[in-house]
């Protein structure tokens, strides 16, 4: 293992950290925002559903950059972008300025997110063992650490740029100084003609499936994070306090497990681990649904985190791998910017969808529907496994390592 490798895999973790801090930032203090820039209950689902699509279109927009650029030029400079667009949301006065900040933010989000991920998945196969996990881990604790600082912030009640000025300042830095240990392709020289050309209209077949893993895991963690609170509070009867505890639990095991998720990886496989995570997470939403109090259904919030944590980053892994095996580097970098846009399918469908079946049906009702839809993933769950076809006996370890299951130990 090189040097340069560990490098790349220190300042990506750290880069996804930013990212999570940044994110929660935004997210947290949506009440503040609202009421600093006076806008009503009826427009503030506009302003919110369009950071989510001009992600989707910053997502695609890096699958055709990256054929000219590296993935790793991409996120040096989306970083900074969706930082200085927090601090503008965060400073601004007028409606227009607050529409321009989350223009801004929500395309680079999807720059950032999109080649974040690519060179993971590109790290992931240098390594030659599951390492996605780890890098997820890393945002999850910027989401922690993000939301701890806007609770701060919102306790002393300061302006939002207030809050946001001393995170931009040292986190903005940071990040560029970082950046310079990058690593595209596990360090391989870029290929010539990399046109993603793997990932073009013979991809409709393989990707589909895990397109669909992919909006679940977001349909489910949006559920976790709009609904939680007002579920607990208003069907479980809790008070208001203890109604914030789920979604911060929800939080904590998908650290917890995403931290210890590679090891389970390396030794199950990335199939058995997705179908465990998505048992765990249907019980978890059954639970919820069926809780006679507030404790039970903190318990199922609980499980939900253990369980969907590891969706998201496997189904990234199995992204790039799987395009990878179609001998083009750049198919790789094309499946992951468009398997990242159901990243925000998901987003957009969720909380919605709940809302709507919470009021025309029950919300204990409404908690089935994603305890539904994490079961079908069961069946695409086949698709995370390397296809061992591709390959002779010659190439029997770089295949068990890019399912997760590298040879010697690793």
């Amino acid at each position: 293992m090189t040097d340069v490798l560990r490098r790349g895999r220190g300042s990506l973790a750290f880069s996804f950290l930013v990212q999570g801090v940044a994110f929660a930032l935004l997210v947290t203090r949506i009440p503040a925002i609202q009421d600093r820039y006076g806008v009503s209950d009826a427009l503030l689902p506009v302003f919110l559903a369009a950071v989510p699509v001009l992600a989707g279109i910053g997502s695609v927009t890096t699958e055709r950059l990256v054929k000219r650029v590296p993935p790793s030029r991409v996120l040096r400079w989306s970083q900074p972008v969706v930082l200085l667009a927090l601090l503008g949301v965060g400073a601004g006065e007028h409606m227009a300025v607050l529409g321009v900040a989350l223009a801004a933010f929500g395309l680079a989000v999807g720059g950032l997110d999109a080649s974040m991920n690519m060179l993971g998945v590109s790290l992931q196969r240098a390594y030659g063992r599951s390492i996605m996990l780890g890098f997820h881990a890393a945002y999850s604790l910027g989401g922690i650490v993000g939301a701890s600082l806007a609770w701060v912030g919102a306790r002393g009640e300061p302006a939002l740029w207030v809050s946001y000025l001393p995170v931009v300042v040292v986190l903005l830095p940071a990040a560029l100084v970082g950046s310079r240990w990058y690593v595209d392709r596990g360090g391989s020289p870029r290929a010539e003609g990399a046109e993603g050309e793997g990932a073009g209209a013979g991809a409709s077949t393989w990707l589909l499936p895990l397109c669909l893993v992919m909006t679940v895991a977001y349909i489910g963690d949006s559920t976790v994070s709009n609904w939680s609170a007002k579920y607990l509070q208003d069907v479980l009867g809790s008070s208001e306090q203890l109604a914030t505890v789920p979604y911060n639990l929800y939080m904590v095991t998908t650290l917890l497990g995403r931290a210890v998720g590679d090891v389970g990886v390396r030794r199950f496989g990335a199939v058995a681990v997705v179908r465990a995570g998505a048992l765990v997470a249907a019980v978890g939403f059954a639970v919820v649904a069926g809780a006679p109090g507030a404790w039970v259904g903190m318990l199922g919030f609980t499980l939900l985190g253990l369980g969907l944590c590891v969706l998201v980053p496997q189904t990234f892994a199995a992204a790039g791998r799987r395009a990878f095996e179609s001998g083009s580097p750049g198919a790789s970098d094309a499946a992951v910017a468009r398997l990242n846009v159901f990243n925000y399918v998901g987003f957009l469908i969720g909380s919605p969808l709940v809302g709507a079946l919470g009021d025309a049906w029950s919300y204990r009702g409404a908690m089935l529907v994603p305890m539904v839809l994490v079961l079908v993933t069961l069946v695409p769950a086949r698709s995370f496994a390397a296809r061992p076809d591709r390959y002779g006996g010659g190439h029997e370890r770089s295949r068990a390592a890019d399912v997760g299951r590298g040879s010697d130990g690793l």
